[in-house]
């Protein structure tokens, strides 16, 4: 499992000379195109079963496009270059950011951002609990891992938030900075670890975020297409239904 950070998809993304397709020739096609990471759980990956809340919910809109779902999987920045995607999932809704790597956004559907996890027997309940040369795992180059060493909290570096979590359950580091999603795909497919998930970050404008739509220059009609798609999905239940299925709360974008 990878779980990734999906900004540099973002960026990366940005940078294709793939050709942006209008709803009518999406629907001509029969197909709306979703670039995601093919061993990314619980956003994406390739299993039959389980393939992850990102595919499962651009399945959904695609039905609600009247088209099939195809998928491209990009792991690395080769792939990325050459991709030719309608849409990614969890793009974090910024629109100037967006703009500068040319993407557009849909209605924002959910809410993300940082949470800081301990295992069930740490006494912890908030940053503040954590004694001098108690280590918290972040990913290499965050904006968590930066704003914990300036509060001068001892941080240890990976790549991945499954290898945080890894770390974190085998008592190699005693605090996790990972996104909720990871904490609770962790407890689901390790049911008797009970790692809690603290909100240390909540009043942080820069740990927290919206996730949208990402659309590679979409006419208006897809992305209005689109943000009808998440109305209807949000409305009846199916966008929280797919989340509770990966152990991950669906929370109202702020």
């Amino acid at each position: 499992m990878r779980q990734s950070v999906f900004v540099g998809l973002l960026i990366l993304l940005g940078a294709t000379g793939a050709s942006a397709r209008s709803l009518e020739a999406i629907r001509t096609r029969g197909a709306l195109t979703l670039c995601a990471h093919p061993n990314a759980l619980p956003f994406a990956s390739k299993r039959d079963v389980d393939p992850g809340f990102q595919v499962e919910i651009a399945r959904e809109l695609a039905k609600q496009l009247k088209v099939a779902l195809e998928q491209h999987w990009v792991v690395n920045s080769f792939q990325y270059r050459r991709a030719d995607c309608d849409i990614i999932m969890d793009a974090i809704a910024n629109p100037a950011a967006l703009a500068e790597v040319g993407l557009r956004m849909s209605r924002p559907y959910q809410r993300s951002g940082v949470a800081l996890a301990v295992r069930a027997d740490s006494g912890a309940a908030s940053l503040a609990d954590l004694r001098p040369g108690q280590r918290v795992g972040v990913q290499v180059g965050s904006i968590a891992s930066m704003t914990l060493s300036k509060r001068g909290i001892q941080t240890s570096p990976f790549v991945f938030e499954d290898e945080i979590m890894d770390a974190l359950a085998k008592n190699e580091i005693d605090a996790a900075a990972v996104t909720p999603a990871a904490i609770g795909w962790f407890n689901q497919v390790h049911p008797d670890a009970h790692v809690r998930r603290i909100p240390a970050f909540e009043d942080d404008p820069d740990l927290n975020w919206n996730v949208a739509v990402g659309m590679l220059s979409p006419d208006e009609k897809l992305r209005q297409g689109l943000d009808a798609a998440l109305e209807a999905l949000l409305a009846d239940g199916t966008l929280a239904r797919i989340y509770a299925h990966y152990n991950v709360e669906l929370r109202s974008p702020k």
